[in-house]
């Protein structure tokens, strides 16, 4: 009889750290929010189909028998100035939102990833190059530099995503260089050249790898910068325009109705964004809190170590008062 017992696998990365992740209540309840959205988005083209006969697009749609109408059992959300459906509208400008998050963090990533990495690994005239660059980049306010480029390159979603996209790009940079610094001196980079592996291979395959827990946190908070950024470009006129839906457009077109009552036209678009940016933040704390352990111990300490102090305060000041 065989007494020899199998050694329990040891678990993968991605299940540690999704272990983790699923365990703080406000990441999960982000990444529902973030999921019913992309549901919302998804489903855009059957909530609001284009008219087979105008071939206008279903967000596009005018009655103006039912224009500024209150939400109601026939219109969930209402109706715009115009009588267009505020549901269609919102479900069409989620992809639009979507879409610019996720064009604007694949864009700041690819090119920052690879600044940032040839900065750290390389250093010296690279890396003065290039962070000199950032630096400029970073000071000036990212909304602004936004808004500089936007109003050069005229509106438009190409142009917003641009925009938002060349400010992000030096926080990646800045990000992947400092990890880079560290794992370069690893004993395994060290040991892959001694085997005659390529800088390009030591960086793709053996650094960048390791680097890639603060990268995907930062993405995931950039993701709500950017939508909020590209929010903010639509509102102040520069960004994209109406007819087409994008959520901080409408918020733009809603606020000269807001005195007259009609309060869903600027409500529910609104609301959204906050929804979307609170959930891609709450995402972002609970990633890296999985990720890095250590930061929820950490902040858990300094609680406890509040609460300590305030429990010594009271009870001195209410021996004081004795």
């Amino acid at each position: 009889m065989d007494n020899t017992t199998t050694p329990r696998k040891k678990q993968s990365q991605f299940k540690e750290v999704w272990r983790r992740f699923r365990k703080n209540p406000l990441a999960m309840v982000g990444l529902v929010i973030i999921i019913l959205m992309l549901i919302f988005a998804a489903s855009a083209f059957l909530i609001a189909p284009r008219d087979p006969v105008t071939g206008l697009q279903g967000y596009n749609l005018q009655d103006w028998t039912n224009a500024r109408q209150f939400p109601s059992s026939e219109n969930i959300f209402g109706t715009d100035h115009q009588g267009r459906s505020m549901l269609a509208r919102l479900a069409h400008g989620a992809r639009f939102s979507l879409l610019v998050g996720f064009v604007v963090v694949g864009v700041g990533m690819t090119l920052g990833v690879t600044l940032g990495s040839l900065a750290g690994f390389f250093s010296g005239t690279v890396d003065n190059i290039i962070m000199r660059v950032a630096d400029i980049v970073l000071a000036m306010p990212t909304i602004l530099l936004a808004i500089a480029i936007a109003a050069a390159l005229g509106p438009g979603l190409r142009n917003v995503m641009i925009a938002v996209g060349i400010g992000a790009v030096p926080s990646y940079a800045r990000i992947v260089k400092a990890q880079v610094l560290t794992v370069r001196e690893q004993e395994f980079v060290e040991a892959a050249r001694s085997c005659g592996a390529s800088d390009f291979r030591l960086i793709t395959k053996h650094v960048l790898p390791n680097c890639a827990a603060p990268v995907i946190v930062e993405a995931t908070m950039g993701m709500a910068g950017a939508i909020l950024s590209a929010a903010g470009l639509s509102f102040i006129g520069i960004g994209l325009q109406s007819p087409t839906p994008e959520w901080g457009a409408m918020l733009s077109e809603g606020r000269q109705w807001m005195l007259a009552g009609y309060w869903h036209l600027t409500l529910f678009p609104g609301l959204f964004i906050a929804l979307l940016i609170f959930a891609l933040n709450m995402m972002g704390d609970g990633l890296r809190d999985a990720f890095d352990p250590r930061l929820r111990g950490a902040g858990g300490s300094a609680r406890r170590f509040k609460k300590m102090q305030l429990a010594r305060l009271k009870a001195e000041s209410e021996s004081g008062g004795r």
